[in-house]
């Protein structure tokens, strides 16, 4: 029996993407890093969206339990400026939240960029999804990514059974 297909989804939370006001670069960033990373056939679901926490919520709930993502990464909406609520969206939506996610990206982060300690981060579950968020740049993005994605496939295995397949050495190429 094949495997089944999962599912990920990708949310960008910018109000000037979502205007149109300029394009969104930091959605396909995370696409670009996922289709290098992730080995298993995956099926994509992609928003552009406004810094405001009920739409947040609102689309990570959409997400989880309508949409049936495995894995939902966000970008954007982490910092410190009073627009920037994903953390508080992710939290208020999650059932348990995973703090080593955020440690380790921070950790990595700060070899190379001293303001990283300001990124506010989360990660956590709702039902059968990991959620994840990461920071606007893309640069960055792949950053943390690499920083945490070795233990994504297993935290989606004990969510639901699902068996993801990554590039080993792609992912892990951010620890030499």
């Amino acid at each position: 029996m094949p495997t089944p297909k999962i599912k990920i989804g990708f949310l960008t939370i910018s109000d000037r993407a979502a205007r149109g006001i300029y394009e969104d670069i930091s959605g396909p960033s995370m696409q670009e890093w996922i289709s290098k990373a992730v080995k298993s056939p995956y099926e994509i679901v992609s928003k552009v969206i406004e810094d405001e926490q009920p739409q947040i919520e609102g689309t990570l709930i959409e997400m989880s339990d309508e949409l049936g993502c495995n894995l939902i990464l966000t970008t954007g909406g982490t910092g410190p400026t009073t627009r920037d609520v994903t953390p508080e969206a992710t939290e208020a939506v999650c059932e348990r939240i995973f703090d080593g996610f955020a440690e380790q990206m921070r950790i990595v982060s700060l070899r190379t960029v001293p303001t990283a300690i300001l990124s506010r981060q989360i990660a956590g579950t709702r039902g059968n999804s990991l959620i994840i968020n990461l920071p606007g740049k893309p640069v960055a993005i792949a950053v943390c990514l690499g920083a945490v994605f070795l233990a994504v496939p297993k935290c989606l295995e004990l969510l639901d059974g699902s068996i993801i397949e990554i590039d080993k050495s792609f992912v892990s190429q951010i620890f030499e």
